[in-house]
Formats: C-alpha cells, sequence, structure tokens
C-alpha cells in the first residue's frame, strides 16, 4: 500500500530517470487525494538535452548502436509521454472523475513503457544517457491550453502519430535481428490505440457544437508547435482509434501543410 506522507520530490522536477519512476505511483496518489504540485517549466534530466536539429543521424538499424539510438529515442519519447500524462492531470483537477482515474492509468503505462526501454538499452550495453536526447515532446504543450487542447496536441496528434510511426517501424525491424527493440516496439504498439482511442472518445465526450469544424478550427490554431512528421497517415489505425473520416482528411491536409514548412525539426512520435 502506497504511504500517504508528503512527497519530498516530485516526478517532474526529479533529474535521475529511475527515481522518476520510482516517484511516479506515489505522486498519482497523492494527486488523486487532491495534493497540489508545482509544474516545472522544464522537466528535469539527467541526460544531454540538445535541440532535436543538433541531434547526429542515426545509423541504420542493422547495426547494434543503431538499435541502441533508436531505442534511447523511444526511452525519451516515453519519459515525455510519462510526463505529458502527469502535467495534464496535475494542470485540469477540473476534468472528469473517470477520466482522471483512465488518465492515470495511461500514466502508469507510459511508465512501464520507459522501464522497458530503459532495460532494452542496458542489454546493449548503451545504457540511458549514453546519447543526447531532447524535449521537443514538452515544449509541444502551454500552459494556455484548454483541456480539449491538451487532448488534440497530445493524445489525439502526438500519440496518434505515435500509432502511425510504431506501424512503420514494426515493418522496418522485420528484417533486422533486434530483439530488445522489436519487444519494445511491439509493446508500445499494442498499448498505443487504446491511449489514443482514450484521446478520441474524451474529446468527443467533450467537444461542443460539430467536432470535426471543432477539430479543424483547434489544430489550426496550435500548428506552429505540433512538430513536422515524416509518417504517412495509416488511415485504417486511425479510424480503429476514433478518427472520422472528416478529422482524417484535416490530419492529411495538416500533414501536407507541415511537409511543405521549411522546418528543420522532426519530431518521431512514437509514443
Amino acid at each position: 500500500m502506497i504511504a500517504c506522507e508528503p512527497l519530498k520530490t516530485q516526478v517532474l522536477s526529479e533529474r535521475n530517470v529511475w527515481e522518476k519512476l520510482n516517484l511516479l505511483p506515489a505522486q498519482l496518489h497523492a494527486l488523486m487525494r487532491g495534493e497540489v504540485f508545482s509544474i516545472p517549466e522544464m522537466p528535469g534530466r539527467d541526460v544531454q538535452i540538445l535541440p532535436i536539429r543538433e541531434l547526429p543521424a542515426k545509423p541504420g538499424l542493422s547495426t547494434r548502436e543503431g538499435q541502441a539510438r533508436l531505442l534511447h529515442d523511444l526511452a525519451s519519447i516515453e519519459l515525455q509521454a510519462m510526463e505529458l500524462a502527469l502535467r495534464t492531470l496535475l494542470e485540469f483537477p477540473e476534468a472528469p472523475m473517470a477520466m482522471r482515474e483512465e488518465l492515470c492509468q495511461i500514466t502508469l503505462e507510459e511508465g512501464s513503457h520507459l522501464k522497458l526501454c530503459l532495460e532494452g538499452l542496458e542489454a546493449l550495453g548503451s545504457p540511458w544517457g549514453t546519447f543526447a536526447a531532447h524535449n521537443g515532446l514538452w515544449q509541444c504543450v502551454s500552459s494556455e491550453d484548454s483541456l480539449l487542447d491538451r487532448l488534440v496536441i497530445v493524445h489525439r496528434y502526438l500519440e496518434g502519430s505515435g500509432l502511425d510511426a510504431s506501424h512503420t517501424l514494426l515493418r522496418r525491424l522485420g528484417g533486422v535481428k533486434a530483439s530488445e527493440v522489436l519487444r519494445a516496439v511491439s509493446v508500445i504498439s499494442r498499448d498505443e490505440m487504446a491511449h489514443v482511442q482514450f484521446g478520441s472518445r474524451w474529446y468527443h465526450s467533450l467537444v461542443v457544437g460539430d467536432a470535426a469544424d471543432d477539430f479543424k478550427t483547434r489544430i489550426n490554431r496550435l500548428f506552429d508547435r505540433i512538430p513536422r512528421r515524416l509518417e504517412p497517415i495509416h488511415v485504417d489505425l486511425r479510424r480503429e482509434s476514433g478518427f472520422s473520416e472528416d478529422e482524417i482528411e484535416i490530419l492529411q491536409g495538416v500533414r501536407s501543410k507541415l511537409m511543405n514548412t521549411n522546418r528543420a525539426t522532426h519530431v518521431v512520435t512514437n509514443f
């Protein structure tokens, strides 16, 4: 049973990645009891952080280093996914209790994905911190967001893009011996669908008026914060995860617009 004494350190400000995982259950428990925690401008890190454009290119997946680099990138993404879910719980205490309870479970699952990546890195001989990382996903959200904004940008755009990316990664991994990476991507891909369905279900439940019109207006307003993505939209997966045909068409238009901009950054958004 989780102790009820106040936490001396919280997940977002803690620097050590393993300690973040250790602290997570107790902080979620405290949050659901109504305790309030501050949100740092940037989360604590125990690795070198670089702008996305300054990260070196990854070797191919047929090499051990390439596999380790990919798994390190995934660890960074899962860490940010965990922190973003926690941040939503912190910033929107007025959200429906059923939604908050579901988001607590998602937060724990993101933590389990992170742990899986960290263990895989250890097995590859390139532990967490061997390479630099980025905080690009954390920077996609703002304290000015509404709950609907957050559902769109995190759970429908970033996690939805991760759903597409997982499909591509699993295909690429089919021809190489990369058991640690394949195991992590397979588990993440399995859980990803439910996470995007969560975003779609609660967005459609809470939105007022026509959902497609709202989605188009909202995602265009958030455009400048959205990372450019190279993976094509997997239409069947998006349908299964709760996107309407109109919303898929809107996403395809946004992707085309992003690809035509002169953005130097590309974030792999595989949660």
